[in-house]
């Protein structure tokens, strides 16, 4: 059982100083243990190579537009705070680990050993991470909302192609999700169709489907938590408070069975609203620096950066079939990476 703290130290419009975000982080930590978490989850940033300077804001957290809000998380979580952060969980005898949202915030991760990755749905096609996570031979938990079975065939056959332990989450994009969208009958069929193991990133604010997705074989649940849903910020409404949380750790703990009527298994759709997320956070393929005519195309030369709606170029999930190609025309920093100035 994972709490999700992601971002949910940051509680305030106005921006505080990194020591102060540590506290509120070590606090979430220490309630989070007290609930039951068995793990505690963040999310890590790094500007440079996830969002383009483009200011367009998501449907779930429309009081910022998204790269002021990646930004003031690169600038509020350096190296050392993630140092002290992980100490800090060790200390305390709770599993810590992070989401990064880009390849950048992966190579900063790495540094302090993390023990394994999640993904989160809006990144199982950025190729460019995936490339670099699976390097470091570490189990890979994976998210699918606001993703095609088309997509997520694509994401498993990534992984699996370079021998990465993977766990597969369902997960509804929706914040907060009503319990009656979660579709937990997806569940079952990705378990049939990949052999892989199964969990629930849970979106919603009731205990109960939880409860409900661990009858139903989920290895990982993962939760958003907070102190308080009045909390300003992006997570904060659709996260469990840690009461919540403990009530929910004790029914699963103690076995407790709900009726699973309902439940039935479903094939892998995307639910209505999900949508609206993708030319948002999807990711185009992008030079990572100024680059000559004729260079050939290295990891290091090429991001995959947000909002994919707006950046142009060839989507994430193209990487490989860009990695190793010659440039007929030199690139900008940040311009889009399309077949078209490519010698094929």
């Amino acid at each position: 059982m994972v709490a999700e703290i992601g971002k949910n130290f940051i509680q305030t419009k106005k921006e505080q100083p990194t020591e102060e975000y540590l506290k509120k982080a070590k606090e979430l930590v220490e309630e989070a243990k007290e609930a039951g978490a068995d793990a505690v989850k963040f999310q890590t940033h790094f500007l440079e190579d996830e969002q383009l300077d483009l200011r367009v804001s998501s449907p779930h957290f429309k009081a910022g537009d998204r790269y002021n809000w990646v930004k003031r998380n690169t600038l509020a979580t350096p190296l050392w705070f993630w140092q002290e952060l992980q100490e800090f969980c060790r200390k305390m005898d709770i599993l810590f680990f992070s989401t990064p949202m880009s390849r950048g915030a992966a190579q900063i991760l790495e540094k302090i050993n993390v023990p394994l990755w999640k993904v989160g749905s809006a990144d199982i096609l950025d190729f460019v991470m995936l490339d670099f996570i699976c390097q470091t031979r570490k189990p890979v938990i994976i998210s699918t909302g606001m993703s095609s079975l088309k997509e997520i065939d694509q994401a498993v056959g990534f992984l699996k192609e370079r021998e990465a332990p993977i766990v597969l989450m369902h997960c509804v994009s929706k914040y907060p999700c009503p319990k009656e969208e979660l579709s937990l009958g997806m569940m079952s069929f990705l378990q049939e169709r990949y052999g892989l193991p199964v969990g629930f990133s849970d979106h919603s604010i009731t205990v109960e489907t939880a409860v409900a997705a661990s009858q139903l074989g989920a290895w990982v649940i993962e939760k958003h938590f907070t102190s308080s849903r009045n909390l300003w910020g992006a997570d904060h409404k659709s996260s469990l408070l840690p009461e919540e949380f403990k009530k929910m750790a004790e029914m699963i703990r103690g076995g407790e069975r709900l009726p699973l009527k309902g439940y039935r298994k479903i094939a892998k759709q995307m639910v209505k609203g999900e949508e609206a997320f993708r030319p948002l956070f999807r990711k185009s393929l992008v030079a990572g620096r100024n680059l000559e005519a004729g260079v050939v195309l290295g990891p290091e030369m090429i991001y995959a950066m947000r909002p994919q709606g707006y950046a142009g170029g060839l989507p994430s999930e193209r990487y490989q079939e860009v990695l190793g190609k010659k440039l007929k025309k030199g690139l900008k920093k940040y311009q889009p990476i399309s077949l078209d100035i490519l010698e094929i």
